[in-house]
């Protein structure tokens, strides 16, 4: 368990300073993110998770979010006694990608983009967000479930794939929520950027917790009803 969770916390610390990290890099340079900036800081999340999912899958299954865990456990693919414990690793290794951004970009992460902080747009209802987290969430759990969970899957490309659906669905809502599709990427920017002395929009965090965590439910158990898949071979 040790290692598991030691995997979980660091897949989540590269995941953030990655992720994140790709947003702040391309504000500083650009002064702000244009579509095509949004296509390479969604690139740079696909990259980090594929290699996330291939470095420590064999360890811990690599959820590295905590919609991914919550929904395998609510399709008993994994055990609701260790959910706690994935959750707490997450959390702490989202927060720690998000020091690390600092460290490299100093107060300027905060300033710029609140360390890569999940927000809603201007003219962006709370439904509309909670709708769109949901979605690109149940895009990224239906991947999961097919590609890495589904013991028919063809070998080697869960990572991969696993990474461009991430790509897919921040490339389609980031311009209304930022595309979190995980509340430990939110909470760790947001924890960071309120150290700091940031403007956090602490009452969206809850969106961001709900949207992704229907979204990958729902996946689960639309995966489980209509695909019927043979047991697990993985965490």
């Amino acid at each position: 368990m040790v290692r598991r969770l030691a995997a979980e916390l660091l897949g989540t610390a590269l995941l953030v300073l990655f992720g994140p990290g790709a947003a702040i890099a391309a504000t500083t340079v650009g002064g702000t993110i244009d579509y095509a900036g949004l296509g390479v800081v969604s690139l740079s999340f696909a990259v980090v998770i594929a290699v996330v999912v291939y470095a420590v899958g064999a360890v811990s299954g690599a959820h590295i979010n905590p919609a991914v865990t919550v929904a395998l456990a609510l399709v008993r693919r994994f055990r609701w006694a260790e959910v706690a414990p994935y959750l707490l690793a997450q959390f702490a290794g989202a927060t720690i990608g998000a020091l690390l951004i600092v460290a490299m970009y100093g107060t300027t992460a905060v300033r710029l983009g609140l360390v890569g902080a999940t927000t809603l747009a201007g003219g962006v209802s709370v439904a509309s967000g909670l709708a769109a987290e949901a979605l690109a969430t149940f895009l990224l759990v239906l991947t999961i479930m097919a590609l890495a969970v589904d013991a028919r899957a063809p070998a080697g490309w869960a990572g991969l794939m696993i990474g461009l659906a991430v790509f897919c669905g921040i490339v389609v809502i980031a311009p209304l929520t930022g595309a979190s599709l995980n509340p430990a990427r939110t909470f760790g920017p947001y924890l960071t950027a309120t150290l700091f002395g940031g403007p956090v929009p602490w009452a969206e965090f809850p969106l961001y917790c709900v949207g992704p965590l229907l979204g990958g439910a729902l996946a689960a158990v639309v995966y489980q009803v209509v695909a019927r898949p043979e047991p697990a071979t993985t965490r």
